[in-house]
């Protein structure tokens, strides 16, 4: 148990560093995303959580201060394969295909398909790369993809213990304290981010996490686990594939039509927003968390999965869409609200002053006048 808290503590501290020093050469090797008002962020946080991860997992296994156990390896090399492809994808916009079937061989490498089965082990994979991928569109928003991850590691590692697999909760325990020490830095506003490379990594992991310890066990009820340990990043996906595909937009173009984005059109503050998204992700991890170790039944997650549908149900109807001619209109009365003076053009360097002619000398005009008045 101390040796948990003290590998836990070490990911906590050294993510948190890491991420403040990467800060600065990401900025600079372009390695940004803009967001709201055009604020750069950027994208070194996966850079400071992934290395973490396995780096305190590795030295903890190898010296028996916390063992990961068997069987642990694999999924951890190939979340930092994976990775690594995600670090490819901030560097140079890699296409989402690419990003698809790199996560869908990563996951058909670590399915077990001993105890789950040929037919369900092919649904796991499948699974398990559409919840990596909406993990990635998480990180649209400060604050929200960490919160998440951080809290579903969490229940991950709970489901680990109650399954006595100590290797797979030391796995998450690390996890979730480097993504605290990363969500130091993301809490809104949020000066760094995931990227690619942290949250491919991050959600890959806790998905097999899921898959793992469900393995074997009670085909519908272990989907209803599944479910409500990621309910949010599975509702956010679905959200944003509904509003596209009613509206006609391209299904993998960003826009502005997540979760977060439509909470604050409602009002909220990006802080309210990633402490809504929190408690609705702490909410869908307690209830999976409770069938898993047999104290709910499992019609507890049929409430989780109505809540979600009635919440994608009731956002998808905020307007999120510029409508045709809105941001040209908007632009227009942007400049007549702007001052003269700020969109005069400038003066040539050739250009002197006009200078104002200067006023007579009040004896001349005193003068002038006697002179008329004779």
């Amino acid at each position: 148990m101390l040796y948990g808290i003290a590998a836990s503590a070490t990911a906590l501290l050294l993510a948190a560093v890491l991420a403040a020093l990467l800060r600065g050469p990401a900025l600079r090797a372009g390695l940004i995303d803009r967001r709201q008002r055009q604020r750069r962020v950027a994208l070194s946080g996966g850079v400071a959580v992934v290395p973490t991860t396995c780096l305190v997992a590795a030295v903890g296994d190898w010296t028996g201060v916390a063992p990961l156990g068997d069987g642990m390896g694999v999924p951890l090399a190939a979340a930092a394969g994976l990775a690594g492809l995600g670090l490819v994808a901030d560097l140079w916009r890699l296409k989402a295909r690419f990003l698809v079937v790199g996560t869908a061989v990563a996951a058909a490498c670590v399915v077990p398909y001993g105890d789950t089965g040929v037919a369900a082990g092919v649904v796991a994979v499948g699974w398990i790369t559409c919840v990596a991928l909406a993990f990635r569109a998480l990180d649209h928003a400060d604050g929200v993809a960490g919160t998440v991850g951080v809290v579903t590691a969490f229940g991950a590692a709970v489901c680990a213990a109650a399954e006595v697999m100590d290797g797979l909760a030391v796995l998450m325990s690390v996890l979730a304290a480097a993504l605290t020490g990363f969500l130091m830095h993301n809490w809104p506003p949020a000066r760094v981010a995931l990227g690619g490379c942290g949250a491919l990594f991050a959600g890959f992991l806790l998905a097999v996490a899921a898959v793992t310890v469900r393995a074997g066990q009670d085909a519908a009820a272990g989907a209803g686990v599944l479910f409500a340990l990621t309910a949010v990043a599975v509702a956010d996906a679905a959200l944003v594939l509904l509003a596209r595909r009613t509206a006609g937009r391209p299904l993998l173009r960003r826009g502005p039509d997540h979760l977060a984005h439509r909470l604050r059109r409602l009002g909220l503050t990006p802080q309210g927003v990633t402490v809504v998204i929190g408690v609705a992700a702490f909410a869908g991890v307690l209830v999976g968390t409770l069938v898993h170790t047999g104290w709910a039944g499992a019609q507890a997650a049929l409430w989780v999965a109505g809540v979600a549908l009635a919440v994608v149900l009731g956002l998808w109807r905020v307007p999120v869409y510029a409508r045709p001619g809105e941001g040209a209109a908007r632009g227009r009365a942007r400049a007549r609200r702007q001052p003269v003076s700020a969109v005069r053009p400038p003066r040539r360097s050739d250009e002197s002053p006009a200078r104002a002619p200067s006023p007579e000398p009040s004896s001349q005009v005193s003068g002038s006048l006697r002179v008329r008045n004779g």
